[in-house]
C-alpha cells in the first residue's frame, strides 16, 4: 500500500467515519453501519468497496450478512495513521454521535445477525 492510496481512500467523510467505527468496534455488519451513519445500504456498500479495494478493510460473509473489519495485514505505518486519525476524531461531535448511536444499537439486538 502506498501513502497516496491510504489518503485517497480516507479523503471522504463517510469513509473516514466508517474507519473510525471499525477502529472502535473491531468488526461490524453493513447493517450496523447503515443504521449508525443513517445512510442507505447501497451508499455504505460503495464506500466499503472503495476501502476494500484500497486494502484498508476486509470482509467476512456470514450467510446473507457481510461483516467488515480493518484489514489485519495493513502495513504498520498505515495502521498507525488510522489509529492517530481515530484519536483525533474522538473529540469531534460527529464521531461522538456515531459512536453513541452504535453503542445504543448493538445491545438492543437480540441476536448477532442483522434484521
Amino acid at each position: 500500500m502506498l501513502p497516496e492510496q491510504l489518503t485517497k481512500a480516507l479523503a471522504d467523510s463517510t469513509r473516514m467515519r466508517i474507519i473510525y467505527l471499525l477502529s472502535q468496534a473491531g468488526e461490524l455488519c453493513v447493517c450496523n453501519l447503515t443504521e449508525t451513519l443513517q445512510q442507505d445500504q447501497p451508499k455504505i456498500s460503495r464506500h466499503l468497496a472503495v476501502l476494500r479495494k484500497a486494502g484498508l478493510v476486509m470482509d467476512r460473509r456470514d450467510g446473507q450478512w457481510i461483516h467488515y473489519r480493518i484489514h489485519p495485514d495493513l502495513p504498520h505505518w498505515a495502521f498507525e495513521v488510522i489509529q492517530y486519525l481515530a484519536q483525533g476524531a474522538m473529540s469531534k461531535p460527529v464521531y461522538q454521535t456515531d459512536l453513541r448511536r452504535l453503542d445504543a444499537s448493538l445491545p438492543a439486538r437480540s441476536s448477532p445477525q442483522c434484521d
